[in-house]
């Protein structure tokens, strides 16, 4: 099928924006870009975008999408003081509970711009159904593109890590689970809807052997490695005083900085780790909503970009970012850096381009998604910025300042999946229902422990 986007405001990311163009998709690909009136094309589906931004879809780089299922509690709580507090009803979740928190988070995604979301899910109840394919299900029925890390926790309490030891797996169990997650679930090609990465949870749960043994794992099997680092004050304490160094110092022993790496928050960095990083090509998930609501900090994300490290958005999970739209990340990323350093931190244009290709790179996808480029993935967000958004000239600045504006279509390789503000790939009301379905279930499994 041919689609011809006609009249728009493009921000192709790549290159001089186009106040008044158009684009051309042909089957899953980006085929043509340029000024001026459309061609006209027998046979295609026209859609007319006066009076709207056409922008990459955004790329979500963090999250954990069990977590809807718990969200709206430890409403007040440092990192680890919250999750002490839900480590226990997390291990009650069961395939029902991840399968409907899953697709409800991700069409939430949708809903705000996302087409590509990775995934953390680093907790695995014996006993209770494949969770694991259970959000795999959920993102091929919403549509977007996913890369769910499987992740993992060795550490308990008795080892000296944070979590309960009731949610932690052996070594060889983990790393048998990873194995066969990749061999059957990875798709390495172009345009690939699934892939796999490998993602030990946190310096505070994980043992140096599982890190170093992860890191051999997905380097023979050639996915990505992902881990939480420097969320907190509370985790460099931690790392000091067990591990005798910085928690980016640690990772660097572990073999865990090169390009194939991303970490996600990375709040609490010291020069030396923002120039290790920026030289490796360790990526960061910059989370600010998340970062803000646990009162972890503020990342240092203009440092990281002017070092030339590679830089993408993440929502973080539902449980820590209630409800936070991916778009409106953008905003609160460019907000929260001229909050602490000044108002030409960080850009509009900046913070879109963080939101998508960079988002891209940091998942090893820039060939592919995060750009309006021909021979590009036809993964595109039509913004609505006439209406009351047509008093700002600037259609980019009408995006990232400010309520998000409406969403008139998303396009996921071609395929449309959400028109006019409303998810059309599954039926939006029923995929808020299975959301809210899996908090109740969740919360009459867990009462014993809440």
């Amino acid at each position: 099928m041919t689609t011809v986007i006609s009249g728009a405001y493009i921000a192709p990311i790549v290159g001089d924006e186009i106040p008044n163009g158009y684009l051309v998709v042909e089957g899953t690909m980006i085929t043509a870009v340029g000024s001026g009136p459309a061609p006209v094309i027998p046979g295609a589906e026209t859609i007319d975008a006066s009076g709207c931004l056409v922008t990459p879809g955004l790329v979500n780089t963090h999250h954990h999408l069990y977590q809807w299922a718990s969200q709206g509690l430890a409403k007040d709580n440092t990192l680890f003081e919250w999750l002490v507090a839900l480590y226990k009803p997390w291990s009650k979740m069961d395939a029902e509970v991840v399968g409907g928190a899953a697709a409800a988070g991700l069409g939430w995604l949708a809903k705000s711009g996302c087409t590509t979301s990775t995934d953390h899910h680093y907790i695995f109840p014996r006993g209770r159904g494949d969770l694991f394919a259970a959000e795999i299900d959920a993102a091929q029925r919403i549509g977007v593109r996913f890369q769910p890390c499987r992740g993992s926790m060795d550490r308990g309490v008795s080892d000296g890590g944070l979590p309960p030891d009731e949610v932690v797996e052996s070594l060889d169990d983990i790393l048998t689970a990873t194995a066969e997650a990749i061999d059957t679930y990875h798709d390495a090609s172009f345009g690939s809807m699934l892939r796999i990465a490998v993602a030990p949870c946190s310096p505070f749960s994980i043992s140096k052997e599982l890190l170093v043994e992860s890191a051999g794992l997905a380097r023979a099997k050639g996915v990505r490695l992902h881990t939480h680092l420097a969320e907190t004050l509370d985790e460099e304490e931690h790392c000091l005083a067990q591990m005798n160094c910085t928690p980016v110092e640690y990772m660097e022993q572990v073999g865990w900085l090169g390009d194939d790496v991303w970490f996600a928050h990375a709040v609490h960095l010291h020069d030396s780790d923002i120039a290790k990083m920026a030289a490796t090509g360790t990526g960061t998930a910059h989370c600010p909503s998340s970062n803000a609501r646990l009162g972890a900090g503020i990342a240092r994300i203009s440092d990281l970009l002017a070092a030339g490290a590679p830089v993408g958005l993440g929502v973080d999970g539902s449980a820590s970012a209630e409800m936070v739209p991916l778009a409106g990340e953008v905003r609160q990323a460019m907000y929260m850096q001229r909050a602490k350093y000044g108002p030409t931190a960080l850009t509009a244009r900046q913070a879109l381009e963080i939101g998508t290709l960079g988002g891209a790179t940091v998942l090893g996808r820039q060939s592919e998604i995060g750009s309006l480029e021909v021979g590009k993935l036809a993964d595109i967000a039509i913004w609505r910025t006439d209406g009351f958004y047509s008093a700002v000239d600037d259609p980019v600045v009408a995006f990232a300042y400010g309520q998000t504006p409406p969403l008139a279509r998303l396009m996921v390789g071609g395929r449309t999946i959400v028109e006019n503000d409303v998810l059309t790939s599954a039926p939006q009301d029923e995929i808020g229902r299975a959301g809210a379905d899996a908090h109740r279930r969740l919360m009459k499994l867990a009462e014993d422990v809440l």
